[in-house]
């Protein structure tokens, strides 16, 4: 929210794009001195803003006289909590607008209101009116994603106590079991052949008991976390502030920090090397295994690279097939999950042959983390939230060290005896590709080595 606080500094490694964003009209400057200038946020952000970016996702989008004020434009620029700023010398375009942001997925911050502009005399010059509004769904209220799951959004909650840039410390994740009728219009639109008393009946047991296990089990892994992760590691995590629970013990809806995307750029190294050292610190120090390392499960904050979505996590050793439920749940998770079928897939065609990443099919083990970090490090450019965030160049020094680590990993010479067995193991790799592309070893005859085509699939 704009508050009027005192200067902080800008953020680390961001430089302002050499071709501005936003026309810059008379209002928006009267808006920007008055208004924008005097709220921390907005500095922290103000080079990853629309003034700043013309094309990308953006921390906050400017509208002004002539230019769309369109909510479904905004929602599809803005970075999940960012602001939309609407600015206009009329005030009508300003007051019908608010509405039609909150149907959207958007919280209004601040009504409509207006500043005087400079010109002329100060009672009498013209007014620039202004409102501004926050992006709080994942995803709009209309509309599904292409996952069943949660639903997500931002919540204000003045006790957060959260840690981040300016604009975050007051916001909390909250996640919650999906409404019985929203699961049934989901199943009816993904199967529109099944009898409704078929839909109707799985519906109910999604709304009563698969969400709500998982997201108790989610609650679980995250204070487990807390409690083992060392001091240094916890800001990659969530943490839970708040739970409700229903009358069987199962958790119905869940508050926790929020890990804000779009802190600071890393290197390609960078990502990789911190992505690695978190799977070994969940694995080793921890003893959790993720399951859903997927891109859009990893987000890059001001603190570098952090894990969330914890709901397919399970305690290393943990006996899965002591409980029947859990049993049929987590079988049928590693039937149907994204990475299992991208396992398939790269096993199929020979892109995968390393023995203890082919016999995580299927199975809960650690060696399916390894198996899509492996994929990542080399490939950081499949969520668009984070593409930007990430430094990757296909062919530079760091992408040929990581392609030929991903090689080893995922086709080692020996693929009944791995060298890469671990996500230690690859983090030090990863450390000592660090060390040569500064020495300079990476040259152009290993630049056009690995420009020749491979047979990795990745989709």
């Amino acid at each position: 929210m704009l508050q009027m606080n005192s200067p902080v500094p800008a953020p680390p490694d961001v430089q302002p794009a050499p071709e501005a964003g936003a026309v810059v009209t008379e209002e928006l400057a009267a808006v920007k001195r008055k208004v924008l200038d005097r709220d921390p946020e907005f500095r922290y952000f103000e080079q990853t803003s629309s003034l700043a970016k013309r094309n990308g996702l953006v921390n906050c989008l400017i509208s002004t006289d002539g230019e769309s004020h369109d909510p479904d434009v905004a929602f599809d620029r803005l970075r999940w909590g960012g602001q939309y700023v609407c600015v206009s010398s009329r005030k009508p375009d300003i007051t019908a607008l608010p509405e039609k942001f909150s149907e959207v997925g958007f919280l209004v911050e601040r009504d409509p209101a207006y500043v005087r502009t400079e010109w002329g005399l100060p009672l009498i010059s013209p007014k620039a009116h202004y409102f501004v509004a926050r992006k709080t769904t994942l995803v709009r209220p209309r509309e599904f994603s292409d996952r069943f799951t949660y639903h997500v959004q931002l919540e204000r909650r003045e006790n957060a106590h959260a840690e981040g840039p300016p604009g975050t410390e007051h916001w909390v994740v909250r996640k919650e079991v999906p409404a019985y009728d929203r699961i049934l219009t989901r199943l009816r639109a993904k199967a529109p052949d099944l009898p409704l008393t078929t839909l109707e009946r799985r519906a109910k047991k999604f709304s009563e008991q698969i969400f709500p296990l998982f997201l108790t089990r989610e609650a679980a892994m995250l204070k487990i976390i807390e409690r083992d992760c060392p001091r240094e590691f916890l800001h990659h995590f969530p943490r839970v502030v708040d739970l409700e629970k229903d009358q069987n013990g199962y958790v119905q809806r869940m508050w926790t920090t929020w890990l804000r995307n779009g802190g600071r750029t890393l290197s390609q190294l960078e990502f990789a090397r911190q992505a690695a050292e978190l799977v070994h610190i969940l694995h080793d120090r921890i003893g959790i295994i993720h399951l859903d390392l997927r891109m859009d499960n990893l987000v890059i904050t001001e603190h570098g690279v952090g894990f969330v979505d914890f709901g397919s996590a399970v305690r290393v050793n943990e006996n899965i097939h002591g409980n029947a439920v859990l049993s049929t749940l987590f079988g049928e998770l590693m039937r149907t999950s994204q990475i299992q079928r991208m396992l398939d897939r790269m096993s199929t065609a020979g892109s995968v042959t390393s023995r203890i990443i082919r016999e995580a099919y299927q199975r809960v083990d650690k060696a399916v983390d390894l198996f899509y970090l492996a994929v990542q490090i080399s490939q950081p450019t499949a969520n668009p939230d984070i593409r930007e965030l990430i430094k990757f160049e296909k062919f530079s020094p760091e992408a040929v060290g990581l392609a030929g680590l991903t090689e080893a990993i995922l086709r080692p010479p020996n693929p009944n005896q791995p060298r890469f067995k671990t996500a230690r193991d690859v983090r030090d790799e990863i450390l000592r590709i660090e060390a040569d592309v500064k020495s300079g070893k990476y040259d152009q005859t290993a630049v056009a080595e690995a420009s020749k085509p491979r047979v990795w699939i990745w989709k």
